[in-house]
């Protein structure tokens, strides 16, 4: 199976329903769908066979090579049948913002649509926001499918904007309307204002208790450690927000060619997701890096994690050692 460069892995699995990136083998039922629902597409005319195949060619194929697509599109599955596809498009990678594609067979439309969409949706976001940092998502529809609006507003997008008479449609000028979602999460480089915030972190007795060295720091020695550390060319230090609340940091510290990770959670937010979170936001902004992480063999909830996120055992002896290697 294809897999994008920009994800850490080839398939997104929601219950009996998949995203997969975009096959080859769907794309003649991608041309009956869309000829079929040309009327709410930005599709001037019906595809011929001709043009599907120079598409997927000459088009998709060289999404799987860019590091940076316009565009990055997979099929939907349920139950490993394709029913339908979709993605992010128009793609601002320098603004992380998207906008939200998808269709579906068209005899899926009369009574399974907004079980359809909202489950789309939930992966698609998924996708954009735990796996990508996107910032910002939105979609773009001609006002003449109120069923879309239900399913959007249920999947957690909201109205941003009615753009008046924006399209010629069936002899009359409709309405084109807008809906987003933001992702609340900040990823962002520490500063030394953030010495009293990681030495709570440090202290914290789960964190202490789960660390190579479980004696409480001094915050003296943190402070002198902290400062060191802030300035190395050969650190990062990291702490993920959402809606300003401090979820936790992670710091990853250079070893030859690879980047130790040191992660941890604040104690409010743990059981949540957040470690895979915060692991899985670090591969997106470092693709290229190639990544340690030593685990006590007590921490399982750290174990998991990396494991969920395609990290290989390298050692299992007193510590766990798993070593993350982009492709």
């Amino acid at each position: 199976m294809r897999k994008y460069r920009k994800l850490n892995q080839a398939h997104f699995q929601n219950g009996n329903f998949e995203l997969v990136p975009i096959r080859d083998e769907d794309k003649y039922a991608i041309m009956t769908i869309r000829n079929e629902q040309i009327y709410h597409l930005r599709q001037a005319e019906l595809l011929s066979i001709d043009q599907q195949e120079h598409y997927f060619t000459e088009v998709i194929s060289k999404l799987f090579e860019c590091e940076k697509p316009n565009q990055l599109l997979f099929s939907l599955l349920e139950n490993g049948v394709f029913i339908g596809y979709g993605g992010l498009v128009n793609i601002n990678w320098t603004d992380r913002c998207a906008e939200i594609s998808f269709v579906m067979k068209t005899e899926l439309e009369k009574n399974r649509f907004e079980e359809i969409w909202t489950n789309y949706l939930n992966t698609i976001i998924d996708i954009a926001f735990n796996h990508l940092n996107f910032h910002k998502l939105f979609t773009y529809a001609f006002d003449i499918r109120p069923k879309l609006y239900t399913a959007l507003e249920k999947g957690g997008l909201t109205k941003e904007a009615r753009l008046k008479k924006h399209v010629y449609f069936d002899s009359q000028w409709k309405d084109v309307v807008i809906h987003s979602i933001f992702n609340e999460f900040v990823f962002a480089e520490a500063t030394l204002a953030d010495a009293n915030q990681y030495f709570d972190w440090a202290n914290d007795p789960l964190v202490r208790l789960n660390s190579l060295n479980s004696n409480e720091i001094p915050f003296e020695d943190h402070l002198n450690w902290f400062t060191k550390r802030v300035h190395s060319s050969s650190v990062h230090l990291l702490i993920l927000s959402e809606n300003e609340l401090k979820i936790g940091q992670i710091r990853l510290e250079k070893e030859g060619e690879l980047w130790n990770i040191n992660y941890s959670i604040a104690s409010e937010f743990r059981g949540k997701g957040m470690g895979k979170k915060i692991i899985s936001m670090t591969l997106t902004t470092f693709p290229d890096y190639h990544f340690l992480a030593r685990v006590q063999h007590t921490n399982s909830a750290s174990i998991k994690v990396f494991e969920a996120l395609n990290f290989k055992r390298v050692i299992d002896e007193e510590t766990v050692i798993f070593e993350y290697h982009p492709e």
